[in-house]
């Protein structure tokens, strides 16, 4: 791993070490689950993904980037999470999911070697764990096509998203294992804003998630103090 690597070992350890429990529906990872048809069904609306080139950033154990070939895209899959890449190609070929491939490569690095290759682009719950967040934009708007779509999702910084993100999600509730997000590494809003306008991606889109502790629900709502997610796109060359 090289020095200047826009990862944090502390946090590729950390999913890693949690790796084997990716697919298992009532484990740590339960949430990433629940909220994956609402993910899945937002993208399809603004992008119908059937025939088209996808990447995921930061894939993990796959969940979002397998249900995406299921929608009928041709995905790659990216991380630096070793056994979590592992997990990820074990379920594909148990569940013998279609036109998915999973490779070990930061954004950065894709970017370099296929620029403009990608119909549309998803880095969910990822850019809170990185040094650099506003590097992994400007990869992701480099792999994108002119005209194509890039996803973000993430976490609000504000005493709120502390309070339910953090003490209620890890602490109370137990959604996530405890230490899986840092406060100072959530991203308003209006930073994300700018790292897509400084990278050349025009919003489009947002929606927040909501979730009901009581009856176990999530929705996408208006509301994005908390958890959030931007749908952006890569302008058309212009023609001179």
């Amino acid at each position: 791993m090289t020095s200047n690597l826009n990862a944090d070992p502390a946090e590729l350890a950390k999913f890693s070490d949690l790796a084997h429990r990716w697919w298992d529906m009532d484990g740590e990872f339960r949430p990433l689950h629940q909220i994956n048809p609402l993910r899945l069904e937002w993208i399809n609306s603004l992008c119908p993904l059937k025939g088209l080139q996808a990447l995921d950033v930061g894939c993990g154990g796959g969940v979002l980037t397998d249900a995406m070939a299921r929608s009928g895209a041709q995905v790659t899959g990216i991380d630096l999470a070793t056994k979590a890449l592992r997990v990820a190609q074990l379920h594909a070929l148990e569940a013998e999911t279609p036109n998915v491939q999973y490779r070990e490569v930061s954004a950065e690095a894709l970017a370099a070697e296929q620029p403009g290759s990608f119909d549309v682009v998803t880095c969910m719950e990822m850019l809170e764990h990185v040094p650099d967040p506003a590097s992994v934009v400007r990869a992701c708007s480099a792999l994108v096509k002119p005209g194509g779509w890039v996803f973000f999702s993430t976490l609000n910084r504000n005493p709120k998203s502390f309070l339910f993100a953090i003490v209620g999600a890890e602490y109370v509730l137990n959604l996530l294992p405890r230490g899986t997000h840092e406060y100072i590494k959530m991203i308003r809003p209006s930073e994300l804003a700018s790292y897509c306008r400084s990278a050349d991606l025009d919003l489009r889109n947002t929606r927040g998630i909501g979730y009901n502790p009581l009856t176990r629900r999530y929705w996408l709502s208006a509301d994005t103090s908390v958890n959030y997610l931007f749908a952006t796109q890569k302008p058309l060359a212009v023609t001179p």
